[in-house]
């Protein structure tokens, strides 16, 4: 059917050989290689590689980078929101009504669970490479829930939500809530009014002039709370979605302290509060700084569209050709392809931090940790640079070859908990959001000179 579509809009010309070719193609001879899910990768770095015969790996070009750009620049995104948050406030992604559409909103939902990589350029008979164009690093780590209950069905991402405003505005007395919803003691007994025990509780709640607060919800959240707690029940939580959201969790938290105190109900005090309401970077650096009583965070539209970069420069560029390395010159020196198939190391130091990613021929020795290797790190007009690197990693993996998967993928949490090692990993100068340590990525000396003799032959 694909063929046969291809064939009608074609011009009328086209030989038949052409369509018979294209019924026969297949991934039979596709090798790709590429860093695990979830690293933190940087500017010019392949972060995948694909090698096999020129016109499929052609055709793979946009389906690779449909598939790795969305998905790397929301996982960024969310790492970001996660490193402003910190580590003990739970984030929820609730941005399916604002994302691009149903594919788009499940991306962000599987995606910002995970927390982030980075992107691709082409290499044999072809290889090509994908790699980040972006001089910021992609930054790892990951929200804690989704209010996307299909995300949750498909990808086993924990979902959490909270109670729409139209459903709570659709009441306006208690009389309105019907008499059947009675709830048995958790220790055993006859099921119980809870709006007549609930409406007894707020009578109590009223006397104290620390818990009356004129056109809230809060004494009305306080009486339920209380009635589920005398069945035995415990209340989940508050939800603050409008005005100073860092001021009202100091308020609320206040009155939930002297409410558990008032009537000895220890865990009151700890009741969680969660806020959502246009979620920013900027409001998380407000809530720091202001100080807040917030435990959870809804984020939507901030997270899902990406609004401080909208898209991610993810390119797919030929950088070898039956064994002969290419190169793709261009004025903008950033966006000059690296020639030839390549393996990508990771350098780390005493500390344990990774301090540089190396670019090297395939057929070029492994380097190996202690030994002092000479390299040229891009975009400093190519001086030597001595490094001695404690560790050395190879980045790349082999997940697909002969038109089989040769590796096993790992599950989405897998994923989740690599992204945060990850990110860990990072010395604090280039992990920080604001004016990070430029990541230096660097080529060898063979490498170097292979990419100055493409230039001047091109010129």
């Amino acid at each position: 059917a694909d063929v046969a579509y291809l064939r009608s809009i074609l011009p009328s010309t086209t030989e038949d050989a052409f369509f018979d070719y294209l019924a026969t193609l297949d991934t039979s001879e596709v090798t790709v290689s590429a860093v695990p899910e979830g690293s933190v990768v940087f500017a010019r770095v392949p972060f995948l590689q694909v090698k096999g015969p020129l016109l499929v790996v052609q055709l793979l070009e946009t389906t690779l980078l449909c598939l790795v750009n969305y998905a790397s620049l929301v996982a960024t995104n969310a790492s970001r929101f996660r490193l402003l948050a910190g580590p003990d406030v739970k984030l929820v992604e609730m941005g399916l009504r604002r994302a691009q559409g149903p594919d788009g909103a499940l991306s962000a939902s599987k995606y910002s669970y995970i927390g982030g990589e980075c992107c691709p350029v082409a290499p044999h008979g072809t290889a090509a490479t994908p790699s980040p164009m972006s001089p910021s690093p992609s930054l790892l780590a990951g929200f804690d829930y989704t209010s996307n209950v299909l995300a949750g069905k498909l990808y086993g991402i924990p979902v959490r939500g909270t109670i729409a405003h139209s459903f709570i505005m659709s009441f306006t007395s208690l009389e309105e809530v019907q008499l059947r919803v009675s709830l048995p003691p958790l220790a055993g007994g006859e099921p119980v009014d809870l709006p007549a025990l609930a409406e007894s509780w707020l009578q109590r709640v009223d006397t104290n002039p620390l818990l009356t607060h004129a056109r809230s919800g809060l004494p009305n959240f306080c009486a339920v709370a209380l009635a589920l707690h005398q069945l035995g029940y415990q209340a989940i939580g508050v939800r603050l979605d409008s005005g100073d959201l860092a001021q009202q969790s100091k308020e609320v938290r206040r009155v939930l302290r002297a409410c558990g105190a008032h009537f000895q109900v220890p865990w009151f005090e700890t009741i969680p509060i969660a806020v959502s309401n246009d979620i920013s970077e900027q409001s998380l650096e407000e809530f720091s700084r202001e100080g807040s009583e917030i435990d959870m965070i809804g984020v939507g539209t901030n997270l899902v569209t990406c609004p401080l970069q909208p898209s991610l420069g993810c390119i797919y560029k030929l950088v070898e050709v039956n064994g002969s390395p290419c190169l793709k010159l261009t004025e903008d020196e950033e966006k000059m392809t690296i020639p030839g198939s390549k393996t990508i190391y990771r350098l780390y130091d005493a500390a344990g931090h990774p301090f540089m990613d190396l670019m090297a021929l395939e057929e070029e020795p492994s380097p190996s940790a202690g030994q002092e290797l000479v390299v040229r790190v891009l975009g400093t007009l190519g001086e030597a640079r001595k490094v001695v690197p404690t560790t050395v990693e190879p980045l790349h993996r082999t997940y697909f070859r002969d038109g089989q998967m040769c590796e096993p993928l790992p599950s989405l949490l897998e994923v989740k908990n690599h992204a945060q090692a990850s990110l860990s990993l990072l010395n604090p100068a280039h992990r920080r959001l604001h004016e990070p340590q430029p990541y230096p990525v660097a080529v060898s000396e063979r490498l170097h000179r292979l990419l100055a003799e493409l230039r001047q032959a091109s010129q």
